[in-house]
């Protein structure tokens, strides 16, 4: 049984407990600007994907995306439907929230980060989040160079 004390500090209304049950502020949406051509929709799937992973995406619907991959220095082996720059990396095509998370955390020493040509199974072109599989994830260098980052 608590003490009278304990009570009287743990009784709604006092400064102790509107300390101790408020509710920390939501971890902060992760800016991310999108490039993305208007009308496609498995880009605007992939938009809402970022969304509903924290992430706070900037998009430029553009037409065509091959000058925009062009002036990011996208390596063509890598290229996909759209382009996104998260930090100080690129993102290209149908890459998971999760992996740009990571990316960003561990500051890998790559490009970015692509999910070449436009895969069934990935954020965007999967009907559901349990349909998500069958791809990889690359890590890119400038020379176009890749290796592994996920499997999926």
């Amino acid at each position: 049984m608590p003490s009278r004390r304990e009570f009287m500090l743990s009784a709604p209304g006092t400064v102790l407990t509107a300390v101790w049950t408020r509710r920390l502020p939501a971890e902060v949406p992760q800016p991310i600007t999108v490039y993305k051509s208007k009308t496609c929709g498995c880009c605007a799937a992939w938009v809402d994907h970022l969304r509903s992973h924290g992430f706070s995406p900037v998009v430029h619907d553009r037409d065509p995306m091959d000058p925009v991959k062009d002036q990011l220095k996208v390596p063509g082996a890598v290229r996909s439907c759209h382009t996104a720059v998260a930090g100080a990396y690129l993102v290209e095509g149908h890459v998971p929230a999760g992996d740009i998370r990571r990316l960003l955390k561990e500051r890998s020493k790559v490009m970015g980060l692509a999910v070449p040509g436009m895969p069934p199974g990935t954020p965007g072109m999967a009907q559901s989040e349990a349909e998500v599989g069958g791809f990889s994830v690359l890590a890119f260098q400038p020379d176009g160079s890749t290796s592994t980052f996920a499997t999926y």
